[in-house]
């Protein structure tokens, strides 16, 4: 008996979950094989070296499965490191886990197969050489790759360059450069330009690898069912209204502090965001760092419980020496991405630019300290795109930080692949609902996914928008106004203005993803809002509107049709909500609280 690799579909024996961090590998596994020693019996193979003495070889009359259990291991894929390649006559390979992991036997291919081995390992983790070292192959799962992914979407020096790169092959250029989940597919993208020019099937093929899950048919996900084209009706008229300023915020707080009236503020910010001096302010408490209704002494109070647990955290990485932190990987890899991403992040702002400029400092010390706070998570590549804004508008340390971990609670970035997943096939099928005759051309593209919305959804427009703007969007979509997932509805919104051009030009799937690239800093955000909270209140009147939809926006149970409802005069369609009285028709009582 020996260890060998089995043949056929016994090849690769894992549950291929979407979860592909827990999966086991049971890539080699026992087979029976003769070999004649001139006395008729058999010769056993020499076994697994697990150490400096390695254990008896099997008799060939031991129990096939009872061996097979024996000799079994399986570990996570997050703890496996590297994996070192050795030839002595024969490939055997080494893999090296965490620290905290003790590391399996050697694994010899007698009868070759370690390069089968490492493909199929390839479906489950990023492998890449290391630097200076033939024979070390560094391993990333999922959540680290995850990480990394985010390296060439937000790199600003490769931007210009990906730009060029966009005539020769707009596939590989926005995968591999701002669209991808993962690094699974990197070493695809390696070789000549003859072999990157893929055909859309192909295209479509490998990107439903890339997002695991994405090529399963929309009717076959639970929760989904058959849209069928739908009269929707006129798409109703909306208005936006002027921001926020500090007098109508404070006419919202009573002698206490409290904020009075929620939900009607809540409402004219979603119609018009805030003015600049008040978001300091205002968004603690969008994003939940004050209670809406706590008192100006209340907030005191948790403010100074808050600091001394920011800079407990703090304290904890600050005083870490350097020998601690050579036995600590994970700690190390953060800083090290921390400080990369850092130094790139918003250059161009006035608040980060320049040479040793204390808001890099603070941007830096606020990612370290949430990597005490989220052990698990980290830190992923991107993060500090999402908390430059925020740093931007708090101007304190303490404060962006617990504004931040809000923000990242939203994103939900530990379930990233699930979660982007289920977020296309979503915006998937609100767009088919909204216009079929669009959603059938895209599908007719290969692009029914609507993979070229990756970026959009994964880091809420940061990249779409001008600065000032993504300040506006996100305090507006932080309203949590007017249902959940107003992203998705700020996607369709884009589209429904890019469709025409894109029927009408005979857009392929390249020339899509390339049309939808070059759309960045080229968005008017206001329109994009009114049109959005538009196509929200044509959907909420559709009569007979699918389970899925009513899902999707958290509608549940459908609306009654519009003929059903009373109108709310007065408050509903009052002059906080529109700029002058014939902006009424904007206001609809189905957004006012």
């Amino acid at each position: 008996m020996e260890w060998d690799q089995c043949s056929g579909e016994k090849l690769l024996e894992t549950q291929q979950s979407y979860e592909t961090e827990w999966d086991m590998i049971n890539a080699v596994s026992f087979k029976r094989r003769s070999v004649t020693n001139g006395e008729g019996s058999l010769n056993p193979a020499p076994c697994l070296p697990g150490s400096l003495n390695p254990a008896p070889c099997l008799p060939g009359s031991l129990n096939h499965s009872s061996e097979r259990s024996r000799w079994a291991f399986s570990f996570s894929l997050s703890d496996l490191r590297c994996i070192r390649v050795k030839e002595q006559g024969w490939s055997f390979l080494l893999l090296q886990l965490s620290e905290s992991c003790r590391s399996p036997p050697a694994l010899h291919f007698h009868q070759g197969g370690s390069r089968d081995f490492l493909d199929s390992l390839r479906r489950f983790a990023v492998i890449s050489q290391a630097a200076g070292e033939e024979v070390c192959l560094m391993v990333s799962s999922p959540n680290r790759a995850l990480s990394q992914s985010f390296e060439n979407l937000l790199d600003e020096n490769n931007f210009g360059l990906v730009n060029q790169k966009f005539r020769n092959d707009p596939y590989v250029t926005t995968l591999g450069g701002f669209s991808k989940v993962t690094n699974y597919i990197f070493d695809a993208f390696r070789g000549t330009e003859e072999q990157h020019q893929r055909p859309p099937e192909e295209v479509a093929d490998l990107l439903g690898e890339v997002i695991p899950g994405l090529e399963i048919n929309q009717q076959e996900e639970p929760g989904f069912e058959v849209i069928t084209r739908m009269d929707l009706g006129v798409r109703p008229p909306v208005s936006r209204r002027d921001p926020v300023s500090s007098e109508e915020w404070s006419r919202h707080q009573d002698a206490e502090g409290r904020m009075i009236n929620v939900p009607l503020l809540k409402q004219i910010i979603f119609k018009g965001g805030l003015c600049h001096a008040k978001r300091k302010e205002a968004w603690k408490f969008l994003l939940g760092f004050f209670p809406w209704e706590s008192t100006v002494e209340e907030r005191k109070v948790l403010h100074r419980d808050k600091t001394d647990e920011y800079f407990r955290m703090k304290l904890q990485w600050k005083s870490v020496s350097e020998q601690q932190e050579r036995r600590n990987s994970k700690l190390r890899d953060c800083r090290s991405l921390i400080e990369k991403d850092v130094n790139r992040t918003d250059r161009t702002n006035r608040f980060y630019e320049g040479l040793d400029n204390p808001g890099l400092v603070l941007l830096h010390d606020i990612l370290m300290t949430y990597c005490m706070y989220d052990f698990d998570l980290g830190y992923v590549q991107g993060m500090s795109d999402l908390l430059s804004p925020v740093l931007y508008v708090m101007e304190s340390e303490v404060d962006a930080f617990w504004c931040f971990v809000s923000f990242m609670d939203q994103m939900n970035f530990e379930e990233q692949m699930q979660g982007m997943k289920t977020q296309l096939i979503q915006l998937s099928t609100l767009l088919r609902l909204l216009d079929l005759s669009f959603w059938n051309y895209l599908e007719a593209q290969d692009s029914g996914y609507l993979y070229f919305c990756f970026r959009w959804l994964l880091i809420r427009f940061k990249r779409e928008l001008s600065f000032q703007d993504v300040l506006r969007l996100w305090e507006v979509m932080w309203t949590g106004l007017p249902c959940q997932n107003f992203h998705l509805l700020l996607c369709c919104a884009i589209l429904d203005s890019e469709k025409q051009k894109i029927m009408e030009e005979n857009y392929g799937f390249n020339e899509i993803l390339k049309h939808i690239n070059e759309l960045s800093m080229k968005l008017e955000i206001e329109e994009i809002l009114q049109k959005a909270e538009g196509i929200g209140l044509q959907i909420k009147s559709c009569k007979d509107l699918p389970a899925s939809i009513s899902s999707i926006l958290g509608w549940d149970p459908p609306a009654p049709p519009p003929a059903l409802r009373t109108p709310q005069r007065g408050a509903a369609c009052s002059s906080p909500l529109s700029r002058d009285s014939s902006a009424q028709n904007g206001c609809s009582p189905a957004f006012i609280s």
